[in-house]
């Protein structure tokens, strides 16, 4: 399955809520900053237990060594998939990569992503920490680092898809957030598509947060976003 619910909300009775509704019908519960913040690693081995796939995404971002212990004890917790910033560099993107090859059970490891540019970022964002090459140059030069250091994939927005499918290896993956179905608010996107232009664009995951987790009824919300694909 391709849909990546993002359990963007306060406290473990709320995601709980919504794993129970969503489980089985989606690929992976994403499990972000806020709600690791506030309910630990404990909660990542509850979805797990449940026979749940986990994509931890927090994005880390640090010297090297750190970073592969990092994504070592995000592997113990059992997760499908997590991610590392991009804009940390070759050197800390390849000392994550190694430090899951190194696993014993090749089956038990997570995918690493690097995350590119956010999707709440335009051009003039960048201009203001002093990237001048625009998004799309930086999320291409980004990823194909990415790609160089070992990594199973990228994040990237919709807006860039097309572009990066033209440079990278078929075996990269990558993970589209910024999905809107037509009619959903924008909210703090700024790149953004539907489901099925982003698909059709080459995502290979939609992550999908408040168009599923904000309605009053997500696994509706979730059953016409699949109708539509």
């Amino acid at each position: 399955m391709k849909i990546i619910v993002a359990l963007d909300v306060d406290s473990c009775a709320e995601a709980l809520r919504l794993v129970s509704q969503l489980k089985g019908r989606v690929g992976l519960f994403k499990i972000g900053s806020q709600l690791f913040t506030s309910e630990g690693p404990e909660f990542v081995r509850e979805i797990v237990r449940q026979g749940e796939k986990v994509f931890l995404d927090l994005k880390f971002h640090d010297i090297p060594n750190t970073v592969a212990k990092a994504v070592l004890a995000a592997a113990g917790l059992g997760v499908s998939m997590l991610t590392v910033h991009a804009g940390g560099g070759l050197k800390m993107m390849s000392a994550a990569a190694n430090a899951l090859k190194q696993m014993r059970d090749a089956a038990e490891r997570p995918q690493l992503l690097g995350v590119t540019v956010l999707t709440s970022l335009a051009d003039e964002d960048l201009v203001q920490v002093g990237v001048s090459a625009g998004v799309a140059s930086h999320v291409a030069r980004l990823a194909r680092l990415a790609e160089k250091a070992g990594l199973d994939g990228v994040v990237a927005s919709p807006s860039e898809l097309s572009l990066l499918r033209g440079q990278l290896g078929s075996a990269m993956k990558i993970v589209t957030p910024g999905i809107r179905p037509a009619g959903s608010e924008v909210n703090d996107q700024s790149r953004i598509a539907t489901p099925a232009a982003a698909l059709h664009a080459g995502a290979d995951y939609l992550v999908i947060g408040r168009p599923i987790t904000a309605s009053s009824d997500p696994a509706a919300s979730l059953e016409k976003i699949l109708s539509e694909l």
